[in-house]
């Protein structure tokens, strides 16, 4: 594996392997981060590789408490993600397919836990994988010339990734089961009308618009942010009543911290802020 860091106002980290394997590339700004999965040739379809180094650049970002943001996007125009390389579904038996959708599961269940909030830009195809990585996503922005399949049925699987169980809770069961059962793309124009992405811009606007919703994100107080995520991402799995309990306990903590005293002070007082993360 070879590290490569460049020095100057903005700090690009690449990481890379074998040839044909991909890469994970990301760039640090100034609050938040963009990670860009760069496998062109492929139509950036995840190796194993790759899968690795995007845990291992998650990992990192959680350790930087300067980051606020994450947006998640694919190289070039024709696609976002086309998923698991087929080469690598090929080889798989009922023993090692179970590790193969474990570790696919444990992606996206880091992405939706991620202690910021983690936007997808959606340039092209998200297929299979590529939606099951969207889907782990908090927000979702796409271009209008993007398209979302879980085509799995055609190779005679499922959705083995977390498409089966997000997807139904995203759009509803009859929908998801549509577009599982067909194996048929949506474009972003339905898929915004479904409720599976926030928005939909022309490509050439894609990364402004998701940079400027992460900029957005940034300004406000990280532990506030956080406590939002957990609030809604952890709420979701309990009762009502489960849920108005660990929503009051959230809010109650988030009194104890300095940047509730700075953001309750700062509106008093007509000014804009000074949030520390503290």
């Amino acid at each position: 594996m070879a590290l490569t860091q460049f020095n100057g106002p903005i700090s690009w980290l690449v990481m890379n392997d074998h040839v044909n394997a991909g890469k994970i590339k990301f760039e640090l700004r100034e609050s938040w981060a963009l990670i860009t999965f760069s496998r062109p040739e492929k139509l950036n379809a995840l190796s194993r590789f790759m899968k690795k180094e995007f845990e291992r650049v998650l990992n990192e970002l959680e350790s930087n408490r300067d980051v606020r943001a994450v947006i998640l996007t694919g190289e070039g125009q024709r696609a976002f993600c086309a998923g698991t390389d087929i080469a690598d579904l090929a080889v798989l038996n009922e023993h090692n397919a179970t590790e193969f959708a474990q570790q696919g599961q444990q992606l996206g269940e880091r992405l939706e836990h991620f202690p910021v909030p983690v936007i997808a830009a959606i340039n092209g195809m998200a297929a299979g994988g590529g939606t099951e990585v969207a889907l782990g996503c908090h927000l979702r922005i796409a271009s209008n010339n993007a398209q979302f399949s879980l085509p799995e049925i055609k190779l005679g699987i499922i959705p083995g990734y977390g498409g089966t169980q997000r997807l139904a809770r995203v759009i509803g069961e009859t929908r998801a089961l549509q577009i599982m059962l067909t194996g048929e793309s949506i474009s972003a124009e339905r898929a915004e009308y479904f409720g599976l992405i926030n928005q939909v811009v022309g490509p050439a606007q894609l990364l402004a618009e998701a940079e400027s919703l992460a900029a957005r994100i940034a300004q406000f107080s990280p532990l506030a942010i956080r406590a939002c995520l957990q609030a809604v991402i952890q709420g979701r799995e309990l009762s009502l009543a489960d849920g108005l309990a660990l929503e009051r306990d959230i809010f109650s903590h988030l009194f104890a911290t300095e940047d509730t005293r700075e953001g309750t002070r700062a509106f008093l007082e007509k000014r804009k802020p000074a949030f520390r993360g503290r």
